[in-house]
C-alpha cells in the first residue's frame, strides 16, 4: 500500500517552500490539459532515463499521481528499487486535486508562463503589435531585432532582420550588437513568455536604448498575416572587454536586488555535503561553450531556457540552485529570474580555473539491467527473412522524422496494449535513440509475453551508422502518440484557431495565478 498525501499538503509544502517533487506520470500530451502549477510531467515510460537528474537526491519527497491510468504502483517500486526512500501518491490522483478545488493549469511550463505574465502586469514591460513591429523594421535603420529562442528555433522561423541572441546573452551582448544609445531594440519569441523576459532582462539591466517585446511574437506574426523568414543563421557576436565589463557590472546589479547570494567554490563544497537539501548546479552558458569545458557536476542549461523550463530542470520545488559562468552576467541575470519565481539560488565565483570536464552533457542513468541484444548486422539479417517485429520506443516526433524500416511505434508504459495489435509469431526487437530506455523496458516486455525480447545493440543511432534504411511517418502505430504535446508555437504549420486559444490562455494567467495562491512569486 502506497502511502497518501493530500492535494492540501502538497499546496503547504509549495507556500512554506519546503522541498517536494509533484510527479505527474502521464505522457506529454494528457499533462498539457490540466495540472497543478508546480507538477513536473515524468512520464512512467521514461522514469529510469530521466530521474536521476531531475529528482537527484534520493530522500527527496516525491508525491506520484496520475488520472486513473492505474500508473502510480509501477513508478513507486521503480523508485524505491532505484532507492528513493519518500515516495507517496496524491491522495485521489489528479481527480483528487480537482475535488479539492485548486487551480489545473495547461499547456507546458505553466510556471514560468504564468510568472512571465505577472512581470509583464507589474512591470508594463513595453510592446509591439505585429503590424507596429513590422512598419518599424521596414523603416527604421537604426534598428535591431534580437531573437531569445534558441538556435534551432530561430532557424525554423523568425522575424525579418532578425539575430539569434537566446535569453541569457541578450544582457551580455546586446551592448555590443546596439553600442548606439538610440538604437531601437526588439526582443521576440514564438510566443510570449521570452519576449517579456528578455525585454524585462534589457530593461531591468539598464540598456539606454529604447527596448520593446514584440507582442505575441511569431504567433502574433502569423496571425497578423505577415511573413516569416526561414533557414536563417544570423549569430550573435563576440563581446568587446569593456561592454563586457558593462554588462557584468549591471546583471550583478539585478542580481542583487532580487536577493541572489553569491559563493565561493569553498561555499559550494559545503553546501553540496549538506544531505537535506537537492543542489542543482547549472550551467548558463552556451552548450558549445559547456562542451569545450565545464566544470565537473555541472548540468548544461542555458540560462534562457533554465528560467523558460524550470519544471524540467529541477522539479524538486524548494530545491536549491547554483549557477555558474565564466562571463557573469548570464548567470546574475538568469538567477536574478529564478530567485524572482521564489528560488534559492546562488551563483558561483571562480571555478574554472581548475581542471575542467569536456564533452557534451548526458543523463546519469542507473545501472542497465541484462538483456539479450542483436547487433544492427543481425537485425538487417533477420528483418529481411521476416523473423522478427521491431518496436520503436523513440518519442513519435523522432519516430516520425525516422524509424528503422518495418517498426512499430510504440508507448512504453502502453506495451501491454500495444501487444493486442502486433503481428504474432516472431520475436520481439525493441529500440529507441540510442538503446538506453530499450533496455529498460526489455524485463516489462519480457513480463507480458513470458520471453526475453531482443535489445538493438546502440538503438537506433547504431543502426542508422551501420548505413542501413529509415523510414518516416507514423506508419505503424500500436500506441497513440500522445507522448509529445504539440506547441501551437513551435513549426510552421499551426492551426490559426489553436494559437489564438493560446494567447487567450495566457493572458488569463496573471488571473490563475491570483485564484491558486501558492506560487510565492514576486517581482523587483
Amino acid at each position: 500500500m502506497i502511502t497518501q498525501t493530500a492535494p492540501a499538503d502538497v499546496r503547504l509544502e509549495w507556500i512554506a517552500r519546503r522541498e517536494i517533487a509533484l510527479i505527474d506520470l502521464r505522457e506529454e500530451d494528457p499533462f498539457a490539459k490540466d495540472h497543478p502549477l508546480f507538477a513536473a510531467q515524468l512520464p512512467l515510460s521514461r522514469l529510469e532515463v530521466e530521474i536521476l537528474d531531475r529528482v537527484p537526491r534520493k530522500a527527496t519527497k516525491i508525491v506520484l499521481y496520475d488520472d486513473g491510468e492505474g500508473l502510480v504502483p509501477t513508478a513507486a517500486q521503480r523508485l524505491h528499487a532505484l532507492g528513493y526512500t519518500d515516495v507517496t501518491a496524491l491522495a485521489g490522483g489528479l481527480e483528487g486535486w480537482r475535488r479539492g478545488g485548486y487551480e489545473l493549469f495547461q499547456d507546458v511550463n505553466s510556471a514560468s508562463k504564468a510568472f512571465g505574465e505577472l512581470v509583464e502586469s507589474r512591470r508594463h514591460t513595453p510592446s509591439l503589435p505585429a503590424p507596429e513591429a513590422k512598419a518599424l523594421i521596414e523603416q527604421e535603420t537604426n534598428l535591431v531585432v534580437l531573437d531569445a529562442r534558441r538556435f534551432e528555433e530561430y532557424q525554423t522561423m523568425s522575424i525579418p532582420r532578425g539575430v539569434s541572441v537566446p535569453g541569457a546573452e541578450l544582457v551580455l551582448r546586446a551592448r555590443e550588437i546596439a553600442p548606439d544609445p538610440a538604437t531601437t531594440i526588439i526582443v521576440n519569441c514564438a510566443g510570449r513568455t521570452r519576449s517579456i523576459i528578455g525585454a524585462q532582462s534589457l530593461i531591468n539591466a539598464g540598456l539606454p536604448n529604447k527596448v520593446f517585446a514584440l507582442r505575441n511574437g511569431t504567433i502574433g506574426w502569423t496571425l497578423a498575416g505577415q511573413t516569416l523568414d526561414h533557414g536563417q543563421d544570423g549569430r550573435f557576436p563576440e563581446v568587446a572587454t569593456n561592454r563586457e565589463d558593462e554588462a557584468r557590472a549591471a546583471a550583478r546589479a539585478v542580481s542583487y536586488r532580487a536577493g541572489v547570494k553569491h559563493i565561493d567554490v569553498r561555499g559550494l563544497g559545503i553546501l553540496a555535503r549538506e544531505t537535506t537539501r537537492t543542489l542543482y548546479r547549472f550551467d548558463v552558458r552556451t552548450p558549445e561553450e559547456y562542451a569545450a569545458g565545464h566544470i565537473p557536476g555541472f548540468r548544461s542549461a542555458p540560462g534562457g531556457q533554465l528560467v523558460q523550463e524550470t519544471d524540467v530542470f529541477a522539479p524538486a520545488r524548494g530545491a536549491r540552485i547554483v549557477l555558474a559562468d565564466d562571463r557573469g552576467a548570464r548567470a546574475d541575470m538568469s538567477a536574478s529570474w529564478l530567485a524572482q519565481m521564489g528560488w534559492e539560488v546562488y551563483v558561483l565565483d571562480g571555478g574554472f580555473d581548475a581542471a575542467l570536464a569536456k564533452g557534451a552533457w548526458a543523463p546519469s542513468l542507473p545501472e542497465k539491467p541484462d538483456a539479450p541484444t542483436i547487433s544492427p548486422a543481425q537485425l538487417a539479417e533477420r528483418l529481411g527473412r521476416d523473423e522478427v517485429v521491431v518496436l520503436d520506443l523513440a518519442a513519435s516526433p523522432v519516430h516520425r522524422r525516422g524509424h528503422i524500416t518495418g517498426a512499430w511505434f510504440v508507448v512504453r508504459s502502453r506495451l501491454a496494449a500495444a501487444l493486442a495489435q502486433l503481428p504474432e509469431g516472431r520475436d520481439f526487437v525493441l529500440t529507441s535513440p540510442d538503446g538506453a530506455l530499450a533496455q529498460f523496458a526489455a524485463s516489462d516486455l519480457e513480463a507480458l509475453t513470458g520471453r526475453a525480447p531482443l535489445v538493438l545493440e546502440g538503438g537506433t543511432a547504431a543502426w542508422i551508422a551501420a548505413g542501413h534504411a529509415l523510414e518516416t511517418g507514423l506508419i505503424r502505430a500500436a500506441s497513440e502518440p500522445d507522448d509529445v504535446y504539440r506547441r501551437p508555437y513551435e513549426g510552421t504549420d499551426n492551426a490559426t484557431a489553436a494559437m489564438q486559444a493560446y494567447l487567450d490562455w495566457e493572458y488569463g494567467l496573471v488571473d490563475q495565478l491570483a485564484r491558486d495562491g501558492a506560487h510565492g512569486f514576486y517581482v523587483i
